[in-house]
């Protein structure tokens, strides 16, 4: 794994800034890129949790990509902080999902340690965050656009695959094992096909 690119100065962050706000993709690459280090940072909090560290890295860069393109200098606050708000309410967001579709969720049940290592449950992470308006606006946005995009990127099995899993279209969500069997393929072999439509997904909404 190549190592992360060091932050950028803050002369450099605000002409990338200003290049991105002009429709450079280059700068927006490079804003992305400088940024993963905080990403990695902000994701290794949750290192005890269940959830895979590649799909809370996922997240985080999906969370990422949304505080650079709503970012607004004007507001007095530094990028590094606006982005590590995202970047948070992206992985909880990630972590809630992945409760809500277990049927043996607990609001009490362990998700893993915080920075100073307090054991975390999920009621906690549902009294504690408090996503901003920007960010509720770009979930929002995000949410309303999985339909057309599941359409234009997922095969017809992924797509019902993740109808069952996530009870969309007025369906109760079911578990892997039950979708397998519907399926007649193993659960794990779900899990795969899960992850990878997921992907395509973020891929697609980013």
């Amino acid at each position: 794994m190549q190592p992360f690119l060091i932050p950028l100065s803050p002369a450099a962050e605000k002409e990338y800034l200003e290049n991105c706000r002009l429709g450079d993709r280059t700068a927006r690459h490079a804003l992305i890129e400088h940024n993963l280090r905080l990403v990695a940072h902000i994701v290794k909090k949750y290192g005890n949790s269940t959830m895979e560290q590649e799909d809370m890295m996922s997240a985080g860069i999906i969370g990422l990509c949304k505080a650079i393109d709503t970012y607004d200098c004007r507001k007095g606050k530094r990028l590094v902080t606006y982005a590590s708000r995202c970047i948070e309410n992206e992985i909880l967001m990630l972590l809630r999902q992945e409760r809500k579709t277990s049927r043996e969720t607990s609001l009490f049940e362990p998700l893993g340690n915080d920075k100073d290592g307090n054991e975390m449950t999920l009621l906690d992470i549902l009294e504690t965050v408090n996503e901003n308006v920007e960010e509720e606006i770009c979930r929002n946005e995000q949410v309303a656009a999985i339909p057309a995009a599941m359409e234009r990127v997922l095969t017809e099995k992924e797509k019902q695959l993740l109808v069952l899993r996530y009870g969309l279209q007025g369906q109760t969500p079911k578990t892997q094992k039950e979708v397998g069997e519907i399926f007649q393929i193993s659960r794990s072999y779900v899990s795969r096909m899960e992850k990878k439509a997921l992907a395509k997904l973020r891929g697609c909404l980013q």
